[in-house]
């Protein structure tokens, strides 16, 4: 493709709702398109399975935001100074030596022997979330349960007191949403990041004064013996407070619509609980909450799969599009849970593989476990086209999710009312 040529637009509700028509067209015409987020911003977007496992590996491309070129600059760098320098040098912005150095920090805390331990506790948490609904009527999954368990889980994971849990305020997710400088919602979005960052630093303080072993007070031990900078602690928490745990509600709510839509799939997975572990990998192939990765750079010109890429132009992996690639996986629109092997790309691939893939594969076999078990007969309460997707540049998933579950609470409405499915 020529610099030249006009730029997809990968934004809209459209888009949002189901990007994967597009996905398949760009496919057809090859391996790199130059494309526009809402920003503004454009870029190089990978889609195919060979060219994003290349792209995924290639050590040319490095994520430090450095690396970004003034036209880059000019419309991504959208969080603002003070916080951008703050909040952002942390393990998904960083390149080797200084990546590897900062991901060993962590990765004791999701080593998969020590959160597979912790599964019972999490089954605790997930049943208590559900006990006090009755047995039919309907609630909305997204405020009552999958909003709530995955920031529970990683609040015992990482040894966040039960004072901070209380107060952490789930819309300071929001901002890794972009928002121009001149959007009507930048004052709301500029004060969510400072509420978030006021938030970190009086965690950090109290974790210092009340040392544990948890991974919070190690990172802050890291800091006071300088092997980490200020900057790069107050980054990984804000990595920990938000990617740990924003990622996995909206992988609930993926898996979620994708069973609606496939009632004979829910029926099956809630019939054979067996089949969990290999359907949620089926789910997280379909519709991975990551639908893009964030940004990498070519120090220099370079060409990718025959397309010259300006040095410090961003070039991002679909990962959305790499899953549905029918060349890697027979019928990929599908939804096979016998389907073996599947070397999906929904946890990235290569040095910045998500450290916590084991934790989350563990949080959704629980969550939809869990709610297939506790609420039976689960269906949509509003018409499909009636949710909301979020419009995270990066990220799929619903920011409400309306149900009914037990016997119809619609009876009598017809044959063309709610109790239609029932």
């Amino acid at each position: 493709m020529s610099p030249s040529s006009d730029p997809v637009e990968l934004y809209g509700p459209e888009y949002k709702r189901n990007p994967y028509p597009l996905y398949a067209e760009l496919r057809e015409r090859g391996p790199v398109h130059r494309v526009r987020f809402p920003s503004g911003v454009c870029a190089w977007l990978v889609t195919g399975y060979d060219a994003a496992h290349q792209a995924l590996t290639d050590p040319r491309l490095g994520k430090h935001h450095s690396r970004g070129n003034a036209a880059w600059r000019a419309r991504a760098s959208i969080m603002p100074e003070p916080q951008h320098s703050q909040l952002q040098v942390h393990l998904l912005h960083q390149d080797p030596p200084r990546h590897t150095a900062l991901r060993r920090l962590i990765t004791d805390a999701f080593a998969p022997q020590r959160v597979e331990a912790l599964r019972p506790r999490f089954q605790v948490m997930a049943d208590a979330l559900l006990d006090g609904l009755p047995d039919s009527g309907g609630t909305d999954l997204v405020e009552l349960f999958a909003a709530r368990f995955p920031f529970q889980v990683l609040a015992e994971v990482i040894g966040l007191p039960e004072e901070f849990a209380d107060r952490f305020d789930r819309d300071w997710g929001k901002v890794v949403q972009p928002v121009g400088p001149e959007d009507s919602g930048r004052p709301a979005y500029e004060a969510r990041l400072r509420g978030l960052q006021q938030y970190i630093a009086d965690l950090v303080r109290h974790k210092r004064a009340e040392r544990g072993e948890d991974l919070l007070s190690r990172l802050v031990a890291a800091r006071d013996a300088d092997r980490l900078g200020q900057e790069e602690l107050d980054s990984m928490v804000f990595q920990l407070l938000v990617a740990g745990q924003e990622p996995v509600t909206n992988q609930i709510t993926t898996a979620l619509v994708t069973l609606l839509r496939h009632p004979a799939r829910l029926a099956e997975l809630a019939a054979r609980p067996e089949l969990l572990p290999r359907a949620v990998e089926e789910l997280l192939r379909h519709d991975s909450a990551f639908e893009l990765t964030t940004w990498r750079f070519f120090a220099e010109d370079t060409e990718l799969h025959g397309t010259r890429i300006p040095a410090g132009d961003s070039v991002i992996v679909s990962l959305s599009a790499a899953n549905r690639d029918s060349r890697q996986f027979p019928d990929a629109d599908a939804l096979h849970f016998d389907r073996t092997p599947n070397p999906h790309l929904a946890f990235g691939h290569g040095i910045h593989f998500c450290p916590g893939a084991t934790l989350a594969r563990i949080e959704l076999q629980i969550a939809l476990g869990t709610l297939l078990r506790r609420l039976p007969d689960l269906r949509l309460a509003v018409p499909e086209d009636e949710l909301e997707w979020t419009p995270a540049v990066l990220a799929r998933g619903v920011g409400r999710l309306p149900v009914s579950y037990g016997s119809c609470p619609y009876a009598g409405s017809g044959a063309n009312g709610p109790d239609a499915a029932c």
